[in-house]
């Protein structure tokens, strides 16, 4: 890590700004979210790493509703997730959101994929949008690729659109599922470059991941999880140097000799 992101973040100090109260949730038979209690506070950076099927990115789908729950709360910034509707759209638009595919319209340029929600969707002005639009696909890189379409740019590319994306619209938080999964090797550190750097300027985020390597250098609190339940969490240091629980022990034995 660099100087500057060694530097201490103020985080767990900050206010609550997600809380998951006794989270449950089923497909079926299935018990994908048992009893999930979890607050995640402003400025925090929080890494949900486990086996697959261990509900991870169930949870981060929860945190905007993609996903309905089963029973227990989900707050956002003091306010309970609204069920359905415009109070819906309007949490949406707080929440930014980064998925394993990118997403991204294809029939428009890259420029108009990331100033599409301020406009729709805060009513923004066209030449502000557009502005600002030009600013977040510098702060990821690809400025220079604003007029060309996503089938023209690479996986690596496209990926740091949709951040600049999700960031058009200022969220509160920002939740990645999986974000460089469906990336090819080279590609995984431009993305997760642009998200280091946005955990360093401060951003609330929730990153489900594989990335053992981000989840060290990034996170401020490393959360595991195994048949839909929260294990174990702690610090990056503690998690990885001195695992409590078995199932946590056996993960990452089996990870980290790769």
């Amino acid at each position: 890590m660099t100087a500057q992101g060694a530097e201490p973040r103020s985080t767990v100090q900050g206010e609550a700004l997600v809380v998951l109260d006794h989270v449950d949730k089923w497909f079926g038979e299935l018990h994908v979210l048992r009893d999930i209690d979890l607050t995640i506070h402003r400025g925090e950076v929080v890494v949900v790493i486990g086996p697959s099927g261990s509900g991870k990115s169930t949870l981060c789908r929860a945190i905007n509703r993609l996903e309905t729950i089963d029973k227990g709360t989900i707050s956002l910034d003091g306010e309970p997730l609204p069920q359905e509707g415009k109070a819906l759209a309007a949490l949406r638009a707080e929440v930014g959101m980064v998925f394993q595919s990118f997403n991204l319209f294809a029939h428009k340029t890259i420029l108009e994929n990331v100033m599409l929600g301020p406009v729709k969707v805060r009513k923004q002005d066209k030449a502000a949008a557009e502005q600002r639009a030009m600013e977040l696909l510098a702060r990821v890189g690809i400025e220079h690729q604003a007029q060309k379409y996503p089938a023209q740019l690479s996986g690596g590319q496209q990926q740091r659109v949709a951040i600049a994306r999700a960031l058009a619209m200022d969220p509160k938080v920002m939740l990645f599922d999986e974000p460089t999964s469906a990336l090819d090797p080279e590609m995984i550190k431009e993305v997760l470059d642009v998200m280091v750097d946005l955990a360093r300027q401060g951003m609330t985020m929730v990153v489900v991941t594989h990335e053992m390597g981000f989840a060290r250098t990034a996170a401020d609190r490393v959360v595991f999880m195994s048949d839909g339940a929260i294990v174990e969490e702690n610090t990056p240091e503690e998690f990885f140097t001195n695992p409590r629980s078995e199932r946590a022990q056996d993960f990452l034995g089996k990870i980290l000799k790769h």
